[in-house]
């Protein structure tokens, strides 16, 4: 068959005829979709533009907790607040009294102390009562006692003394000679039995047979009238 074809078309005519079939398998290559570049990308759709975006969705339910942390570090002490103003001057309230608005023993209480004497039976001695506070008025004769007496039924540990009356308690004589003091007002003129606002006195006279030093204390015990 090649000798016919190089008889009839001679050697370069057989290679135009050979040139013309791969020209021809070439482009049924191409038509066909197995060949380059070129075909195959001008097949493709071109990409459209992109859409609007979408409205957010609604947010999903909350979690559950996560666990504590850790304690944190002691922070560093702040600084120091800035003074403040100096507030008004308070206003002196009223001077107050004890017990009541007078200054006196309220009618009904009672106020208790003690008293100690020490004295030459011949010569005497005195010892001072003084209430802490005053009384209204001063008590009278028939309202100073030396226990016992009716109107003191304490004892010189615990001494009471009736409503009115100052009743006084003596708890011992060293000499052994117990000696009976006179209650008298304090500040007045002379002997004046009874006693004042602020207290009383208590006067001991000994005798010329008991010519000896005696040290006597007790106790005493004021009701308001």
């Amino acid at each position: 068959m090649f000798t016919m074809l190089r008889t009839k078309f001679g050697i370069p005519g057989i290679v135009s005829v050979i040139a013309l079939v791969f020209a021809m398998i070439g482009g049924a290559y191409a038509a066909n979709g197995e060949g380059g570049g070129k075909a195959t990308s001008s097949a493709k759709a071109k990409k459209g533009p992109r859409g609007p975006r979408g409205p957010v969705g609604p947010a999903g339910p909350a979690g559950p907790a996560g666990p504590q942390g850790p304690k944190g570090d002691k922070g560093d002490k702040g600084d120091a607040g800035q003074q403040g103003n100096e507030g008004p001057e308070g206003k002196e309230g009223p001077k107050g009294d004890p017990w009541t608005a007078g200054g006196t023993l309220p009618s009904g209480e009672t106020e208790k102390g003690s008293w100690s004497v020490g004295f030459n039976s011949a010569g005497g001695g005195i010892a001072d009562i003084s209430f802490t506070i005053p009384l209204s008025a001063e008590l009278a004769a028939a309202n100073v006692h030396v226990a016992p007496d009716a109107s003191c039924t304490g004892t010189a540990a615990n001494p009471t003394a009736a409503k009115g009356h100052l009743c006084v308690y003596a708890n011992a004589f060293f000499s052994g000679n117990a000696v009976t003091p006179t209650i008298a007002k304090s500040g007045g003129p002379g002997l004046d039995v009874g006693a004042s606002e602020s207290g009383a006195v208590l006067l001991f006279q000994g005798t010329e047979e008991n010519n000896e030093n005696d040290l006597g204390f007790g106790s005493w015990a004021v009701t308001a009238p």
